[in-house]
């Protein structure tokens, strides 16, 4: 069958999605109140994050938006890269239990990329996203950047630009993203993140 103008076949086995670029360039001004959150949240840096409980809580928040990137890597390399002085890893903890991360990669001189953001699925709507931006935005901005960027896709959450619009970050650039699909991979089980249609092949098999 011919497809309409302006479409094109994803492969079987592939995902895809539109990916945005979001920066900021303005650090915290002073009307940017950084609001108390709940008694038992804490946001805190994690020196020397282990790897099982790194992966774990990379998992517990973005396998419903198949965050695979970093976990594809394997161990060894998801290891020295969350082990490079340049990777500077917060978690939000409730009640001691991490619920939120927000990985930041200063490799870049006078940049900052946010790699991963995000709470666990309990925590949405709750507030915490909104009390981890504020903290995280006056971290970055506190050493020498001028630029906080990150990328985000039509598989995160619905509101993520939105969320994102509000804390600062105006689009600049766009993307078409296509990868071998993580749950063909092993990476996922194959009911996760049912909203995005997974293609096995032709036999659907």
């Amino acid at each position: 069958m011919a497809l309409p103008d302006g479409f094109t076949d994803i492969p079987p086995g592939k995902i895809a999605a539109i990916a945005t670029i979001m920066e900021r360039r303005h650090r915290p001004r002073g009307d940017e109140t950084v609001s108390g959150g709940s008694a038992n949240w804490r946001f805190e840096q994690v020196g020397a994050p282990d790897l099982d409980w790194y992966t774990s809580l990379l998992r517990r928040v973005g396998s419903q938006h198949l965050w695979y990137q970093r976990l594809i890597q394997g161990p060894d390399a998801i290891a020295a890269k969350i082990a490079d002085l340049a990777t500077i890893i917060h978690a939000l903890f409730v009640d001691g239990r991490a619920e939120g991360i927000a990985e930041l990669d200063f490799s870049e001189e006078g940049a900052a990329e946010l790699v991963y953001f995000g709470v666990t699925p309990a925590l949405a709507g709750s507030g915490a996203a909104h009390f981890m931006m504020q903290r995280l935005i006056a971290f970055a901005f506190s050493r020498p950047i001028e630029r906080l960027w990150l990328h985000t896709n039509t598989i995160d959450h619905h509101r993520a630009m939105a969320f994102y619009s509000r804390a600062g970050f105006t689009p600049v650039r766009q993307m078409l993203e296509l990868a071998d699909d993580p749950r063909l991979l092993g990476l996922f089980s194959t009911d996760t993140a049912p909203q995005v249609p997974l293609f096995a092949g032709p036999s659907g098999d």
